[in-house]
């Protein structure tokens, strides 16, 4: 049996406000669909040269009262970065709170508009603990 990575479909409110954090990530749209008859647009957002792993956005048109405020149901998006300090910085400087700072070099958690975790880890080997970092305390959950 074979099986292969498609996509992580997430559930969104605001479509606009979704695609401009994760372009903060450095994902790129790749694909958009609109299904009329649905009343849905699915966009999917991807890193540069990674289009084969995508996380679809998916917007209901008429809204989604079903979804939850807190949509800790879903455990979190995973992204790999080169520096994880400069990538909180340039998250927190447009306005995302960094929900677990990088404390160790290594990892951090922040949330999208819609409540999704995404984890962020450092490529390769963990950068020496630094400030703000450091000293900063959790915020929230993720």
């Amino acid at each position: 049996m074979t099986i292969r990575y498609l996509h992580t479909m997430v559930r969104v409110l605001d479509l606009e406000k979704s695609m401009a954090f994760y372009a903060l990530l450095g994902l790129q749209e790749t694909r958009r669909m609109d299904s009329e008859q649905g009343r849905f647009t699915l966009v999917f957002m991807a890193p540069p040269g990674q289009e084969d792993c995508p996380v679809e956005l998916t917007w209901n048109w008429d809204g989604d009262p079903g979804l939850p405020s807190d949509s800790r149901h879903f455990g979190h998006l995973a992204y790999e970065v080169d520096d994880i300090h400069a990538t909180c910085r340039h998250l927190m400087d447009n306005g995302v709170t960094i929900n677990r700072p990088p404390r160790d070099g290594r990892m951090a958690f922040v949330r999208s508009p819609d409540n999704v975790s995404v984890e962020l880890l450092q490529r390769g080997a963990a950068l020496t603990p630094a400030e703000p970092w450091v000293s900063m305390p959790n915020t929230g959950h993720w």
